[in-house]
């Protein structure tokens, strides 16, 4: 086995180790170097939240800068970032200055005696999207056989911790169905997720709604729930309802993304 092998598997258990943590992370590849450089391409490194190197190599101290807020902003757009790492004189003979984007590649400066150029790509890898699903109803069981398939990290664990992993989207379906409506609403409204629907008609989670404001949840909370959960296909099993709903948080994550990188 090559010492390249070797590394790939180090850096492949770090990032399992990472992921099983819900914790984002992010790939650094160097796809390009001209003139003098310690690193080469192909050479790997795994880096944190915060941007700091955890395994692998890119070189000494002239790429460090760039590639921590390459990462940083890689992870918060939730989207790749290609960098350049330059001489500050290349930088001008391309018209370019440190900092800018053109065409897809932010551009850093260069400042070693080595004055060599290069390139890196960033890939971020964030947590997968939590969806909590409350309630032990045929829908419930349904929705959490048939999410982890559209790649939700499912979770039924409660109460639910009010802090979550940086950069993890989390949802909550409420599908109680009449046993403990009242509770599963006000612990999912305490946590304030990102997206909350309950399965029930609306007629229903307007009585509960009232019901929320007299103890005092924030209206506008309540106003977000999205009753009746799903998307209007004229489900009628549980399997179809949950497929329904799949469908309607497929849009909300989808929307999101968007928004991230608008």
């Amino acid at each position: 086995m090559t010492p390249a092998e070797l590394l790939s598997d180090d850096l492949a258990e770090a990032a399992q180790e990472l992921r099983a943590k819900d914790e984002p992370f992010a790939f650094a590849t160097i796809v390009r170097t001209a003139g003098s450089t310690a690193a080469k391409p192909g050479a790997k490194a795994l880096l944190s939240a915060d941007g700091t190197i955890l395994h692998g190599w890119l070189g000494g101290g002239c790429t460090r800068g760039a590639v921590k807020r390459a990462a940083v902003q890689a992870l918060q757009d939730g989207k790749p970032q290609l960098v350049s790492v330059a001489p500050e004189d290349l930088l001008a003979e391309r018209g370019v200055s440190a900092g800018q984007e053109v065409d897809g590649t932010r551009f850093a400066r260069n400042g070693c005696p080595s004055r060599g150029t290069v390139d890196i790509f960033i890939e971020p890898c964030l947590p997968m999207p939590q969806l909590v699903v409350l309630g032990a109803s045929p829908v419930a069981r349904a929705l959490t056989d048939l999410a982890p398939q559209f790649h939700w990290a499912v979770t039924e664990d409660t109460p639910l911790p009010a802090e979550r992993p940086a950069h993890q989207q989390r949802v909550i379906v409420i599908a109680t169905q009449g046993q403990g409506d009242m509770d599963a609403l006000q612990a999912a409204l305490s946590t304030v997720p990102d997206y909350v629907a309950f399965v029930g008609s609306a007629r229903k989670f307007n009585v509960l709604a009232g019901k929320l404001a007299a103890k005092g949840v924030d209206q506008s909370l309540i106003d977000a729930v999205k009753a009746p959960a799903g998307l209007d296909l004229g489900a009628v099993t549980p399997e179809e309802i949950a497929l329904s709903i799949l469908a309607e948080l497929l849009a909300v994550r989808r929307k999101s993304m968007v928004r991230a990188n608008a």
